[in-house]
């Protein structure tokens, strides 16, 4: 028993230090991006832009949104990918990912980027913007994006909404962001990842 008692103390640790970890490193990207985005060195965003930022803002993070998908691959035509200017770069549907969330069960399509494609680094790297029924309200009324990398052959992606990321066009208008498609909009309230940013009073 009492062995028993001392194993269940280790995994019970061990399980925590692991989150501990996870949301520590989760922690300390969102300061990275933070200090990338309010770096005038950086010019990401302009002095105008700064004028009246404060803070980026998150949900808590849970990872109860942490959840496995499974991953159909299915290649779709290539297309003109609307976006928030007249830019429309070319992106192909690659599959799908079907996942149970909230007690629903839920699917979001995979985007590949045609140019990004032609690149070594960017061979495996694949897109998911979404909405869902937090977007105008508590995040951004674009949509939200995850990145994904997904191997050949491979069936199942571990789909993370606490790394769900604002486009930049949510912190300035001099930028060109894909808008995700009405097969992507979520009935559901997704409460993880980045919320709309702070600003200060004008």
């Amino acid at each position: 028993m009492r062995k028993l008692i001392i194993s269940i103390f280790i995994i019970q640790t061990s399980l925590a230090f692991g989150q501990s970890n996870y949301s520590d490193s989760l922690i300390a990207e969102r300061k990275k991006k933070e200090q990338e985005l309010t770096d005038p060195a950086k010019g990401v965003l302009t002095e105008e832009d700064l004028t009246h930022f404060k803070t980026l803002h998150y949900f808590f993070i849970d990872t109860n949104y942490r959840v496995k998908a499974r991953f159909e691959k299915s290649i779709g035509e290539k297309f003109e990918m609307p976006t928030s200017t007249e830019r429309k770069p070319i992106y192909r549907r690659f599959g799908y990912l079907y996942f149970e969330l909230n007690g629903t069960k839920q699917r979001l399509t995979v985007f590949q980027n045609m140019e990004l494609r032609t690149k070594k680094e960017y061979k495996n790297y694949f897109f998911v913007p979404f909405r869902d029924s937090t977007s105008g309200d508590m995040t951004y009324g674009g949509g939200r994006y995850l990145d994904l990398t997904i191997l050949k052959n491979q069936t199942e992606v571990l789909l993370d909404f606490n790394l769900a990321y604002n486009p930049y066009c949510a912190y300035s208008h001099r930028y060109s962001c894909p808008i995700p498609p009405e097969e992507n909009k979520l009935d559901i309230f997704i409460y993880s990842g980045e919320k709309s940013p702070i600003y200060t009073e004008e």
